[in-house]
């Protein structure tokens, strides 16, 4: 029964169906994320007078509204796969520095945020298949700080700087895959305007 639903499914319905599956899985990630960040201030006694470097560690072009739907996507995907490398970076230099350690509800958190974040990448590779219709490139990873600082202090504030980093792009992830849905119903009408006029120009 599904497979007859998916076949007869056009490209558009496909990717519909994607984007609102990735926007809540983001939904989820981005609510895991503020649990994650609360028990990393808590684990590391943060104050609310401790605050991170201004600017995002991750590298991705600016935001514009002259961006089409494959750009827009790729943008995310490609902050998206950056964001999981420095998580994964800022795991290992925690076990590397700060020790293992007994394993909690902190540790449980970081893992699901990681597995979550990968789900998501996922479907964004999956809408940007169904968009472009070619392999996901992997964007370069060159330049992203992944070796975090040696300062005890500053490791941790670079650790949490990385958390709010994910969570800021799962928020960024949620605004952009909520609009994908209008915006690819409008291209397709466009696209089938189009058709219809080389249809009937060539009558």
């Amino acid at each position: 029964m599904a497979d007859r639903r998916t076949r007869g499914m056009t490209g558009s319905d496909l990717s519909r169906t994607t984007a609102a599956r990735a926007t809540a899985i983001a939904e989820q990630l981005h609510y895991e994320c503020s649990i994650l960040l609360e028990l990393y201030r808590t684990k590391e006694s943060f104050t609310a007078e401790v605050t991170v470097a201004d600017g995002r560690l991750v590298s991705v072009p600016p935001p514009s509204s002259q961006l089409d739907t494959r750009d827009k996507l790729w943008r995310l995907h490609s902050a998206l796969l950056q964001c999981r490398s420095l998580l994964e970076r800022a795991i290992a230099k925690e076990e590397e520095e700060l020790g293992g350690g007994m394993k909690g509800d902190y540790e449980t958190q970081r893992r699901m945020v990681k597995e979550r974040l990968s789900l998501l990448l996922i479907n964004t590779g999956e809408l940007l298949k169904a968009v472009d219709g070619t392999a996901v490139l992997t964007p370069d990873l060159e330049g992203l700080e992944l070796d975090g600082p040696t300062i005890l202090f500053e490791l941790k504030l670079w650790v949490y700087r990385i958390f709010k980093e994910v969570d800021y792009w799962t928020k960024t992830a949620i605004t952009t895959l909520q609009s994908l849905p209008m915006v690819i119903a409008k291209e397709r009408a466009v696209t089938t305007r189009r058709a219809r006029s080389t249809r009937s120009t060539r009558r």
